[in-house]
């Protein structure tokens, strides 16, 4: 494997493994796009062949027909234990999407009844300037906001206590890039989303709910030319996604709320 990756999968593998002690309930989301995905294969990695944690799907009924079944087949072959956390399939008047607060608070809902302490997420810094600021450790207070001033020192290798926090954020996939991603699925023959593949001229970067979600034009029908279309374009990740939701500032509340 490649040093970049190698370490990468390393420091991810570490970071799955301490919050697996650290955490009494631990739970996962798993939307099925590439990340999502990815952190399953590296869980199993870590924990030798089985995902010992549920994993939450937050749905609002109105999913791609392609995730559904992608999620079916994948959870059957892979072992994975899927809670949905059913969201509103409402518009909020901060994101001005049905894919904003709806989902926060699905998720609030199922964490508090569930009692979960720790949430695996596998957002990355490269994907937007408010994610960026995040901790790989991050807690939520008593009102599951996220205080992005007052986060608790970080050094590789030592998690700090929580004591006040609802629960606790955990983001192993923080350093990576989206080529990092897709270099490492290549590399280990990871599944992804049939809806990342080019069709008509046209394919996903980033998946979410269809009325909030929109294809780029590309002709990358597998996954080495998307690895060579990331090299080369200039496009963003996420220009497919409704675009008052990506505002930073709409971003910065809405994570603030609770947001992933």
């Amino acid at each position: 494997m490649e040093p970049r990756l190698a370490r990468l999968e390393s420091e991810s593998i570490y970071i799955l493994r301490e919050a697996r002690v650290k955490f009494a309930r631990l739970t996962m989301l798993w939307s099925m796009g590439k990340d999502s995905t990815t952190m399953l294969h590296l869980a199993r990695k870590a924990f030798f062949g089985r995902i010992p944690f549920p994993c939450i799907h937050i749905d609002n009924g109105a999913d791609f027909p392609e995730t559904y079944e992608f999620r079916q087949r994948l959870s059957r072959e892979w072992g994975v234990e899927v809670i949905i956390a059913a969201a509103a399939p409402t518009v909020d008047e901060i994101s001005g999407t049905a894919e904003g607060l709806n989902k926060a608070a699905a998720l609030r809902e199922l964490i508090e009844q569930r009692q979960f302490d720790g949430v695996i997420v596998s957002i990355r810094r490269d994907e937007h300037g408010v994610r960026a600021k995040e901790r790989v450790f991050s807690p939520r207070d008593a009102f599951f906001r996220w205080r992005h001033r007052q986060q608790p020192m970080e050094l590789f290798g030592v998690a700090s206590d929580f004591p006040d926090a609802s629960h606790v954020r955990v983001h192993p996939l923080l350093g990576w890039t989206e080529l990092d991603v897709w270099e490492y699925i290549r590399q280990e023959g990871i599944p992804v989303h049939p809806l990342y593949f080019a069709r008509n001229g046209h394919r996903y970067r980033s998946i979410g709910y269809p009325e909030t979600t929109f294809p780029v034009p590309s002709s990358a029908s597998s996954i080495e030319e998307i690895i060579e279309e990331l090299r080369a374009t200039q496009i963003g990740e996420r220009e497919g996604r409704a675009q008052d939701k990506e505002e930073e500032h709409v971003m910065q509340r809405l994570r603030e709320l609770g947001y992933m």
